[in-house]
């Protein structure tokens, strides 16, 4: 990514250290000076110290870490966008979609359609704004091998017509001048290719390689801001399976807590410095102590509560139906929607 940033004009960084910087995503101020000095130390080979004086310099030149107005900070948030679910009912739960620069977290029991929401929106992050697209790419981290390409194509095709020519037109498989036809299935496959292209798919094979999985997205994310399609969406499907199946027991569950906790704020720094939305998909547990409601639930514990902008259940309901609740968010009233998992995709009830 192209910042206009040179590294080695920070105290204490010089060409060897920048090159080792770079390599592991840090290619501007901003990204060092939200770092800890520990992460920073590691990363560049470097004492604690220096690491401290450098991420300092950071924040000075990036003008990071001091208080700001309330105004400023409304300012900053009118440049945070909604992404649409493609169902009206869950986009009003939502306040107009899935926000960027959050972490929403969607958690179910199997079969409730979690993944089937992650395919949606690596889908509708593609669409121009005016169809509730983000006009961006997603970068899709997959550890339970979720990802169906084929799955895009379905609700490729199950979306309005209007939105299917406006992303022709957006993702240039058609001339703008040129009449795009919906229905012609030489235009929709050259159509699934560029929205495929447009995902960035790793498959986590353990709990370590998907921490650095999300490392390398803030990589991808940052080198793609200049350009078109830059990152919009990140999904992480599942979040917690690999965590919970490698850290089994109450002694196990501290250094589990510990390393989900700095997942957590690798994703969350994607969501920050690019303006991207982050949904992270979530395995439930039964508890034993519940004698009334619902006695799912969400994996992860209070790191992953406190962390989740937003908390979304969804449960299984009669055939395709599924209910969609809204658990936490800081701003919208607890609630619930009703949609459809279909063949072609997402739908109103």
């Amino acid at each position: 990514m192209s910042t206009g940033e040179d590294l080695e004009d920070l105290p204490g960084v010089g060409p060897a250290t920048a090159e080792k910087l770079k390599d592991n995503g840090f290619d501007n101020y901003q990204g060092i000076a939200v770092a800890s000095p520990g992460e920073l130390s590691n990363t560049a080979d470097i004492g604690e110290s220096s690491a401290a004086d450098i991420i300092n310099a950071a924040r000075d030149a990036a003008d990071i870490g001091g208080f700001e107005s309330g105004s400023t900070v409304l300012e900053r948030r009118e440049q945070i966008g909604k992404l649409t679910w493609g169902v009206d009912e869950v986009d009003d739960l939502l306040g107009g979609g899935v926000e960027t620069q959050s972490i929403t977290e969607v958690y179910g029991e199997f079969g409730a359609g979690k993944s089937q929401v992650t395919h949606q929106l690596a889908v509708n992050v593609q669409l121009p704004s005016e169809y509730g697209g983000l006009e961006g790419s997603c970068i899709f981290i997959d550890s339970e091998d979720t990802f169906r390409p084929e799955r895009i194509d379905d609700m490729l095709r199950g979306l309005p017509d209007d939105a299917i020519e406006a992303a022709m037109v957006t993702h240039e498989v058609v001339e703008e001048e040129a009449d795009a036809d919906a229905g012609d299935d030489d235009l929709l496959e050259d159509l699934l290719e560029a929205f495929l292209d447009k995902i960035h798919v790793a498959k986590a094979f353990n709990s370590n390689h998907q921490i650095l999985l999300a490392e390398k997205a803030q990589e991808i994310a940052g080198e793609s801001q200049d350009g078109e399609f830059p990152v919009r969406l990140l999904c992480v499907d599942s979040l917690t399976a690999h965590f919970r199946a490698e850290y089994v027991g109450r002694g196990e569950l501290a250094d589990r807590q510990q390393k989900l906790n700095k997942h957590l704020h690798d994703l969350m720094r994607v969501g920050d410095l690019n303006n991207t939305a982050v949904v992270v998909t979530n395995q439930v547990a039964a508890n034993p102590d519940s004698f009334f409601g619902d006695p799912t639930q969400p994996i992860g514990g209070n790191i992953l509560g406190h962390t989740s902008t937003f908390r979304i259940y969804l449960r299984k309901s009669k055939a395709d139906k599924r209910i969609v609740r809204l658990v936490d968010a800081p701003n919208l009233a607890d609630g619930e929607a009703v949609m459809r998992v279909k063949g072609e995709g997402l739908k109103a009830e």
